[in-house]
């Protein structure tokens, strides 16, 4: 009895057989590691995790600490018990304590021990077997005869008297040779469905990982919208305190003058009170000779002296709504026009200049961010892709979806920034960016004071009052539209070229006299704090 009671211990509570990689959980229980897996497989979506046995619950996936010593027992037990324990079926005639049995006997019905197995009967009808508890279901129930036969007709298991019976004339096999038949096709089966199995595991993790990227994808896009309307509402109250002071300006500008205006009419007011009663008083004397000597008053109605206030009333005007409006409108186009750069373009962080195209006057810094002009002939070969002005282009192009960049350009004194085609022309005045139907730019010309974009030798001038030393270059290939920004203080729009893009797109750049930086972040200070 000590025996079964050690065999029940080292049953799992889940598959109820011997543990197999035995593991515990923090609260002490063991499990096969395969079981319990499965089990923690499906308690995955309720976002707690119990233990089978006491219900303990922890939020996170408990951790699997493997059981050695338990392991190291059930190693042993099966090391010192016969294969046919595993079973659990002992020896019919062994009742005094449960012994294992090796063997059991069709025709006795019983299970017997190798004790018992030696001294058994060795006749041929006493068929023996694997240890079985279902010994009924070995003969037939009509003859009571050990199944010996399969029907392949009628798919039964039959015996002698069976197949010279109902089952005459029928196709029979022994039951070894049906049995390996229905093996192979089972074989046959399970290589499907393992296949199958490996297929639809496969289809788990695939499905597994696209919910940990969506997730991961969901995390990022709510940090970044949490991060845009934090934005939002500082550049509100931003925008808020901007308009407000302004009114705050404007209603000084107002109220001062009105307020000396009225200060000087309540110094007339008590003038006319005081003149009010001289002439009162005059009025009730009695001698006429007093009245008559009184000095004469004049005009005591002063029309002109009215009108001088009157013209000073209408002088100091209202308040400038047009003005308020318009610094509340521009600082909502700007929150519009940051939000949309912000959410919708893609940041080009690899944009390196093509040192192959580069004219040999400008020099290309080691990280190929860097274009300036240099007094020193880089001696580069010639080739049919190198310009023969100070022009270089990036090695990246672009032929789909929407991307910025920024150029700082605040140490150049004339430069042109922006697109072209690889087809441009490298040689000749029809090369220089802007001057031909294959280039677009944003520049400051030699010798001028303006700001210029310019495409197909079609220049248009810009504002002067923006400053531009450092502008973000916006491209949209699929709607054909390719933007320019001042973000020194603020993002700015300056212009916006509109059209149909038949080739792919390269970064272009020439310069004079100064340097040009490229940088590919569109996470920079300035973005942070015109958002």
């Amino acid at each position: 009895m000590a025996s079964a009671d050690l065999r029940q211990e080292l049953d799992c509570s889940i598959c109820l057989n011997i543990y197999t990689d035995p593991v515990t959980l923090r609260c002490g229980h063991n499990f096969c590691r395969v079981c319990i897996d499965c089990v923690l497989d499906t308690q995955e979506g309720s976002g707690v995790y119990t233990c089978p046995d006491c219900r303990e619950e922890c939020q996170e996936r408990p951790a699997l600490t493997r059981n050695i010593t338990l392991c190291n027992i059930v190693g042993r037990f099966l090391s010192t018990r016969p294969d046919q324990e595993e079973t659990g079926i002992f020896c019919t005639y062994c009742i005094h304590s449960p012994v294992p049995a090796a063997k059991s006997c069709l025709m006795c019905e019983a299970s017997l021990c190798d004790n018992h197995l030696r001294v058994h009967s060795k006749s041929a009808e006493h068929v023996l077997c694997d240890p079985t508890t279902f010994l009924e279901n070995r003969k037939c129930s009509v003859h009571k005869k050990i199944l010996e036969y399969y029907c392949t007709e009628d798919a039964a298991c039959i015996c002698v008297y069976c197949s010279a019976g109902e089952h005459r004339g029928h196709r029979v096999e022994m039951l070894d040779e049906a049995s390996e038949k229905k093996k192979e096709k089972l074989r046959n089966v399970l290589q499907k469905l393992t296949a199958k199995r490996e297929e639809t595991e496969k289809r788990v993790q695939s499905l597994k990982e696209r919910r940990r990227e969506d997730q991961q994808i969901k995390a990022d896009v709510t940090e970044r919208v949490t991060a845009i309307f934090r934005d939002i509402r500082r550049y509100l109250v931003d925008l808020e305190k901007r308009v407000l002071s302004e009114i705050s300006r404007q209603e000084n500008s107002v109220l001062l003058p009105v307020s000396d205006l009225i200060q000087q009419l309540e110094i007339k007011k008590d003038e006319l009170s005081r003149k009010m009663r001289n002439i009162e008083e005059l009025c009730y004397m009695s001698d006429p000779v007093t009245v008559l000597q009184e000095p004469d008053t004049g005009d005591w109605c002063d029309t002109e002296d009215r009108e001088r206030h009157d013209n000073q009333v209408h002088d100091v005007g209202d308040l400038d709504v047009g003005l308020i409006s318009g610094i509340l409108h521009t600082g909502l186009s700007d929150l519009i026009t940051c939000i949309n750069i912000g959410i919708h373009v893609q940041e080009a962080t690899d944009i390196l200049l093509d040192i192959t195209t580069a004219g040999n006057n400008i020099h290309i810094s080691g990280d190929r961010k860097t274009a300036s002009v240099s007094d020193i002939n880089q001696k580069r070969p010639e080739t049919t892709e190198r310009f023969q002005y100070n022009q270089v282009i990036s090695t990246r192009r672009f032929s789909s979806g929407r991307h910025y960049w920024e150029v700082e350009i605040s140490k150049s004194v004339s430069w042109r920034v922006g697109m072209c085609y690889p087809s441009i022309d490298r040689r000749g005045v029809m090369s220089y960016i802007g001057y031909n139907n294959k280039s677009w730019c944003l520049c400051l010309r030699r010798g001028h004071r303006h700001y210029l974009v310019i495409h197909d030798s079609k220049v248009i001038q810009l504002p002067d009052n923006i400053p531009y030393d450092r502008v973000r270059i916006y491209l949209d290939y699929e709607a054909g539209q390719m933007s320019f920004y001042s973000v020194c203080d603020r993002i700015r729009h300056l212009h916006t070229f509109t059209t149909t893009f038949t080739e792919p797109l390269h970064a272009a750049f020439w310069v004079w006299k100064g340097c040009i930086n490229i940088f590919g972040s569109g996470n920079s200070r300035n973005d942070q704090k015109s958002t």
